[in-house]
């Protein structure tokens, strides 16, 4: 029951799941969740004072803080790798180390705005790009060493969809067990 209880602050909404199959209208539905992404969180965390934005959504999570300005880094690389995939051959990625971005100092201490704005642009660029693409655009892929796999975009597509509500949850579930 404890488990179930820790498993559920790390992943408030579940682990990513890909369909089995990906259609058009379901890439069409991502790109635009991903479009209303950053005006979401930026509703969602409005007002939050500093003590809040350093309160951790589990005992050994990040602070909220963390959590927003690990989105953006997480969705710049994510860019970056969708903008490889299409211009490349299946090009292998580079991975990096997620939590000990999370640990820079200015991940631990900078004003949430810079991240919300950053998102906000980011989105917009990457979303111009992902509609610029076709059909098969999505069906290509990179190498990622650290699952030694091959990514596709379109389940790739969905799993930053996903990331982006996984972390809202986060956010969403603090918020809620703290009565803010």
């Amino acid at each position: 029951m404890e488990n179930d209880f820790y498993e559920n602050l790390q992943y408030p909404i579940g682990k990513f799941q890909a369909p089995v199959s990906i259609t058009d209208s379901q890439v069409k539905k991502w790109i635009n969740q991903l479009e209303e992404f950053p005006m979401r969180l930026r509703a969602t965390v409005v007002g939050l004072t500093d003590e809040q934005l350093d309160t951790r959504y589990r005992s050994e999570g990040w602070t909220l803080r963390q959590v927003i300005h690990h989105v953006a880094d997480s969705h710049i690389n994510s860019y970056i790798r969708f903008k490889l995939a299409v211009t490349e051959d299946t090009p292998t990625i580079r991975p990096y180390f997620e939590d000990r971005w999370a640990e820079c100092a200015e991940a631990r201490t900078a004003p949430i705005e810079v991240s919300l704005d950053l998102l906000e642009s980011l989105h917009t660029r990457w979303v111009m790009f992902l509609r610029s693409l076709n059909a098969e655009d999505f069906d290509r892929s990179f190498i990622h060493p650290d699952q030694n796999k091959k990514m596709v975009l379109k389940n790739v597509l969905g799993m930053y969809v996903w990331h982006g509500e996984h972390h809202l949850a986060h956010i969403l579930g603090t918020k809620k067990r703290n009565n803010w």
